[in-house]
């Protein structure tokens, strides 16, 4: 008797009944699907956030990592510890301390970028069905993460000064009344992605307030903290509690993204699950990167660089806010972030910013919608607009761009009723407020 393979499907996928549910949390990101058509070099990108590292002193690094290699090259190219390199953990001590945070090297494990990190701390403090507060908008990323674990995202009202007390803890007691656990709240405070807010110093000691309060974990993902254009960078929530916070840094965007070297300062608790879930994940961060970095801090004035960085960017969200004040029509509204990456504009009701972007492609800008930064469907007239790699001619060149994709389905609109982006009639009613 021949037994059946059940693998053997007429499906596309033979391994579909394989799975684990977990999987059907793992989505195409709202950024990376338009990696496609934001890379053509006719489309102006005001989509992704890459940092633009053409002033790094290329020539200087080539050669202190070729003598790396030749010095040292068995140990850097070999594995290595699964908490990271130590002398590379006692300089982040001194990269932090910059805003205020006073650690350990010990209490420091060294991740592949702070996505990595991220992913980390979800994984030992998150079971299926367990709450993750969030902002609102939040980090599209870091809903792919939670969302891959099998949690569940609340998002909490913010303002111009960044997430709103308040709402934090209506949103703990509504969740424990219900017989749920609130894990952890994840907020970025400083130029918040994809909002471009900053906390205020006073919320920040409101929020660190009601966490110690409601005796949640809050966890701080700062990769733009130290890119601030006219103020000194900010005291960091981890400065001003050491067992509520637990914190997320990143070379990714003060020195360069490719080497993927974020880290995490945690309590020692949680530092020591850390270490078990990285060794589990990679067996150690990568090392030649470490020891790369590393030597970048050692021998380069990367503060210098930092504050060369600062002027470039500010150069380029100038450039943005000029644009967006030229040739956005009435009823558009955006942030005016004073660091950091990203503006989150508003349109014109009526409009929706998933509908739009075809017809923006078609006069050759990209930018993220709204929606891809939320869990519950909103944010659908908001769009995020990266300053961060373009050239300031080419990001006023965008905003000239994306006011004529708008007032064309404006004026498409006014003659049709709601249409879509191809202009044809849709008959469907206006969209929510997001």
């Amino acid at each position: 008797m021949t037994v059946p393979d059940k693998r053997v499907s007429t499906r596309l996928d033979p391994f579909v009944d394989a799975y684990a549910e977990r999987t059907e949390g793992l989505k195409v990101s709202a950024v990376r699907a338009l990696f496609a058509v934001a890379n053509r070099p006719e489309v102006v990108s005001l989509a992704g956030g890459m940092p633009n590292i053409s002033d790094l002193p290329l020539k200087a690094l080539g050669s202190a990592i070729g003598g790396l290699i030749e010095s040292r090259g068995p140990q850097i190219m070999n594995y290595g510890s699964g908490q990271g390199e130590e002398k590379l953990r006692e300089q982040i001590c001194e990269v932090m301390a910059l805003e205020g945070i006073e650690a350990s090297p010990d209490n420091i494990v060294i991740s592949c970028g702070s996505q990595q990190g991220l992913d980390l701390v979800t994984r030992i403090l998150v079971n299926p069905g367990d709450v993750i507060l969030v902002e609102s908008p939040t980090y599209v990323g870091a809903l792919g993460t939670f969302s891959s674990y099998q949690g569940k995202v609340i998002h909490v009202d913010t303002d111009d000064q960044g997430i709103i007390p308040s709402g934090v803890v209506a949103a703990t007691e509504m969740v424990r009344s219900s017989g749920r656990t609130v894990k952890f709240l994840y907020t970025i405070p400083n130029f918040n992605n994809p909002s471009g807010v900053l906390m205020s110093v006073e919320r920040r000691r409101e929020l660190i307030a009601v966490a110690q309060e409601l005796d949640i974990i809050l966890v701080e993902d700062n990769p733009y903290g130290l890119l601030t254009f006219d103020l000194p960078p900010q005291p960091a929530l981890r400065s001003m509690d050491a067992d509520h916070v637990i914190y997320l840094g990143s070379f990714s965007k003060t020195f360069a993204p490719g080497f993927r070297v974020g880290w995490v300062l945690a309590p020692p608790g949680v530092l020591k699950k850390l270490v078990l879930a990285q060794e589990s994940a990679t067996l150690c961060p990568p090392v030649f990167s470490q020891f790369a970095i590393s030597e970048y801090l050692s021998t380069c004035d990367w503060k210098g660089q930092i504050e060369q960085f600062r002027s470039m960017y500010k150069q380029r969200r100038d450039a943005l806010l000029r644009g967006l004040e030229d040739h956005m029509p009435p009823g558009t509204s955006w942030t005016h972030p004073e660091g950091g990456f990203f503006v989150w504009l508003t349109l014109p009701e009526g409009f929706d910013s998933d509908q739009l972007s075809a017809r923006a492609t078609s006069h050759r800008v990209a930018y993220v919608p709204g929606t891809g930064f939320y869990a519950d469907g909103l944010g659908s007239r908001n769009m995020r607009l990266s300053f961060c790699f373009p050239t300031p001619e080419r990001i006023y060149e965008g905003t000239r761009r994306l006011g004529e994709a708008i007032a064309e389905e404006a004026e498409l609109r006014a003659t049709f009723g709601f249409v879509n982006p191809c202009g044809s009639p849709s008959g469907l009613p206006a969209p929510g407020e997001s």
